[in-house]
């Protein structure tokens, strides 16, 4: 079973800058999607920020494109969000998560594994 640990979450004011890091137990392959989602509060939907693909595809959502930038390190097992301009509307607990196989954009639900989470909040 994949073990993935967030980090980085914090509080911030709108327009500032969060990195969020993810380090799984283990090796994730290449044809695998690893991505972040997330949950805003009152138990909001869950809607998958960014992940990447095979041969380093990625994906993101259209309320986070431009803002938001998602890196893999495969050596390290490790899996970044950049995020820049925030918006109290990015408030949100933020997980890491991987699919062995799937696709690119995949359904959250579609995710095998997802860590414990880290909290985002954003002030006006």
């Amino acid at each position: 079973e994949v073990q993935l640990v967030e980090s980085g979450g914090g509080s911030v004011q709108a327009g500032g800058s969060l990195r969020l890091s993810c380090v799984a137990s283990e090796f994730i392959p290449d044809d695998s999607q690893m991505g972040w989602y997330r949950q805003a509060p009152l138990g909001n939907e869950c809607e998958l920020v960014s992940n990447i693909g095979r041969g380093g595809r990625i994906y993101y959502a259209d309320s986070v494109k431009g803002r938001f930038t998602i890196s893999q390190d495969n050596a390290k097992n490790t899996l970044e969000l950049q995020m820049s301009s925030l918006k109290p509307e990015d408030t949100a607990m933020y997980y890491c998560a991987v699919r062995f196989g799937g696709y690119l954009g995949l359904r959250v639900t579609e995710f095998d594994y997802w860590g414990q989470g880290t909290q985002v909040t954003v002030s006006s």
